[in-house]
């Protein structure tokens, strides 16, 4: 029998962690807790959980630096809480590259879901076969078996994540796509987030493939509409 997955919620407030820890367990989740921001770092590396629902707003180091730092050497998934629809702004203006992200209050009945929803991705992605070795364009080489990406002869490091979305994207270079149907393609059908987190992404691949948007030579923007892939086939 296999260990349960592991979920890291970290918040101040005891009384949500509880909510979660509880909701999460009776769905066959093993929890771990955390109150701030260095006590969830802490766990993340005592457990390694596969989830981490993280706080925005945290004592010590908040919930954005905490995810900063989860970056910088993993690509664990992140569901952001935050206090008011409005933060979600500013997390998208920041983007700090969560893959998802709920408001309080919320339903717990949701947030385990929003859990099942990034695992199940994360499943389908270990299990699907790559349909092409990869695509090449000027100046970018994407590889569907070493899931690698090189901006000419370097290596640009992008989180599963980011490749997966890269590469729906480039597997149909000049279609346009809208945000639902990215996150259908690359979250899943079931979904129901903030569309806005396709945003978070698309800004993370700019800013590491030095593509800037007004001037889009890969990732240009259909506005009204959603994104495209503008590289040009080689």
């Amino acid at each position: 029998m296999s260990a349960p997955t592991v979920v890291l919620v970290v918040d101040d407030e005891a009384p949500i962690r509880e909510i979660a820890r509880r909701y999460l367990t009776a769905e066959g989740f093993s929890v771990v807790e955390a109150a701030d921001g260095l006590g969830a770092l802490e766990q993340f590396e005592a457990h390694r959980p596969a989830v981490v629902v993280l706080d925005v707003m945290l004592p010590g180091l908040d919930g954005i630096e905490v995810l900063r730092r989860l970056r910088s050497s993993s690509d664990v998934f992140v569901i952001m809480l935050t206090a008011r629809t409005e933060e979600v702004d500013r997390l998208v203006g920041l983007s700090v590259g969560a893959d998802d992200y709920v408001t309080k209050p919320f339903s717990p009945r949701e947030l385990v879901a929003r859990v099942k929803a990034v695992l199940r991705r994360a499943r389908q992605a270990e299990r699907s076969e790559p349909g092409d070795a990869g695509w090449r364009f000027e100046g970018l080489t994407i590889d569907g078996v070493r899931r690698e990406v090189r901006r000419g002869d370097e290596l640009v490091e992008v989180t599963a994540l980011e490749f997966d979305l890269l590469a729906a994207m480039a597997a149909a270079p000049g279609r346009v796509f809208t945000r639902r149907q990215l996150l259908e393609r690359v979250w899943g059908y079931d979904f129901f987030g903030d569309e806005r987190v396709v945003d978070v992404h698309i800004r993370n691949l700019r800013r590491k493939l030095a593509d800037d948007a007004e001037n889009a030579t890969l990732i240009a923007t259909v506005r009204g509409v959603g994104y495209k892939f503008a590289g040009v086939p080689l």
